[in-house]
């Protein structure tokens, strides 16, 4: 392989693995990053003794991380260490139902049978259906470019649409698993996965059941020093191979001519290179940097994903019964997601995710308190009157929080910051603050993506949460793993 040069716009997760990848395939890369720190949305904050994880709060599939490693021939352990949840997570329902998700799949479907009305059999049938979806179709929508014609002419192609009847895409999520289950609460836990990749149960098709399997049969992960342990641990592997950073170091422009990539502008300096690689959200990448030329109008306007609003709290107080994850419904999930998806409001009740780990590690509060990740999914950012929806719903989730806590929560927060989808559009360049970029609440939605390349601007590529194959840790690892492999086969010497 030619050395060639690499530049690539964002230090997201995707962006990383693409340098740790490309630098393995002997080319010279540049990293360009806006903020004074690497990662996106995979960041942290410190504030008053206590340190936050700023964005997603669950790892799972901790082979894609792992591989970075391996194709490097460095030792994971020498950068990153994680073990393994035995309990997924806390779930609490208004009407005082709690749930315990155990990792073992037996186990859980035992507790399932003990707390919902459901056999056992059910909820294992459940996942061995979950697992076939994943598993006819894991390599066509996860692990190679839609956008090549190559990946049509394979075996697990052929293979995946002769079984098209099985996967549910001529119905939506929840309808599956209304049909599946018989208690509400039970259908509600298994909606819930929608809120993976930002879409509405109501409306992302049925082979979004596929997601519980990656949950129960890969299993949950936390990693030692919090999640943003791993993008720390990723950057400096890049470091070590090799791999040029320059941080507060904003992109101005893509240099394109004769219809070819050729280089950025940075702070007015022209710096030249074979390959360019955004790992910015596609929809500014062509408004800031490539204002000149003809952007992909249909793919640009598709529905976005949810955004969210997140308080992170300082609380003085450790509470026995939460560990982790845990999530607090709502409920009316349907109305919640009608707001979000159709009025672009927040429901008064919505469903709260906190996040915890201080109890794990001491470090990330003082003695005898707690550092909470609090969510709730929200629409993104046109332009809501922000201020007085954020105030609202922090009434809102307090007053939940303490009801089904039985304490009073206002009276513990000694520290907060607020990340809402104005200052997550800002930080991170995600349009209108969606956290997975598109939505998924199409059964099409896979097809309708950006690609990993540009059909029209030759050397340029793409990578990250709102290209294919979409958002989360293990997607966004999955593109910088497309593109590197897109690259190899474009510049083989």
């Amino acid at each position: 392989m030619s050395n060639k040069k690499v530049i690539i716009i964002g230090s997201g997760i995707a962006g990383l693995a693409t340098a740790i990848r490309l630098r393995n395939q002997n080319f010279d890369v540049t990293v360009y990053e806006a903020n004074s720190y690497p990662g996106g949305k995979l960041a942290e904050i410190r504030q008053k003794g206590y340190r936050f994880d700023c964005g997603p709060s669950l790892f799972t599939m901790p082979q894609f991380v792992e591989e970075l490693f391996a194709i490097s021939n460095r030792k994971v352990s020498d950068y990153f260490e994680y073990s393994k949840k035995e309990e997924v997570c806390n779930y609490f329902y208004e009407d005082g139902t709690r749930f315990v998700a155990l990792a073992d799949t037996k186990e859980f479907a035992k507790e399932a049978e003990k707390v919902f009305d459901v056999k056992g059999t059910e909820i294992l049938q459940y996942f061995k259906r979950s697992k076939l979806k994943y598993d006819l179709t894991a390599s066509l929508f996860l692990e190679k470019s839609l956008h090549k014609l190559s990946t049509y002419l394979s075996f697990d192609t052929i293979k995946a649409i002769t079984r098209i009847s099985s996967l549910g895409i001529n119905t939506n999520l929840h309808k599956l698993n209304y049909r599946q289950f018989k208690d509400p609460k039970l259908v509600q836990f298994f909606d819930r996965f929608a809120t993976y990749n930002g879409s509405s149960p109501y409306l992302t098709p049925g082979i979004m059941s596929m997601i519980p399997h990656l949950e129960q049969y890969y299993g949950t992960f936390f990693p030692k020093g919090g999640m943003y342990s791993i993008t720390k641990s990723m950057y400096q592997l890049a470091l070590d191979l090799g791999v040029t950073f320059h941080l507060e170091s904003k992109v101005d422009k893509i240099v394109v001519a004769n219809k070819k990539a050729i280089g950025v502008l940075v702070n007015g300096d022209h710096i030249a290179s074979d390959i360019i690689i955004s790992n910015m959200d596609v929809v500014p990448t062509y408004q800031k940097l490539l204002p000149d030329q003809k952007s992909p109008e249909k793919t640009l306007k598709q529905l976005r994903s949810s955004s969210a609003l997140i308080f992170y709290w300082g609380i003085k107080k450790q509470f026995q019964e939460l560990d982790l994850h845990n999530i607090f419904f709502s409920k009316n999930y349907e109305e919640e997601f009608r707001y979000i998806f159709e009025k672009k409001q927040v429901s008064a009740d919505p469903t709260i995710y906190v996040n915890i780990t201080a109890k794990n590690e001491s470090n990330d509060a003082p003695e005898g308190c707690e550092n909470w990740f609090v969510m709730i999914n929200v629409p993104g950012n046109e332009g809501q009157e922000w201020d007085e929806i954020i105030n609202q719903s922090r009434k809102n989730i307090v007053d939940k929080l303490s009801r089904l806590l039985n304490v009073n929560i206002q009276e513990l927060i000694e520290t907060e910051e607020i990340l809402d989808p104005r200052s997550i559009e800002s930080k991170t360049q995600s349009y209108q603050g969606s956290l997975y970029g598109s939505s998924s609440n199409n059964k099409y939605a896979a097809f309708l993506r950006h690609p990993n390349f540009s059909k029209r601007i030759e050397n340029l590529y793409f990578c990250g949460g709102s290209v294919h194959p979409g958002g989360g840790i293990p997607l966004c690892l999955l593109s910088g793993k497309i593109v590197s492999e897109l690259i190899e086969k474009d510049y083989k010497a």
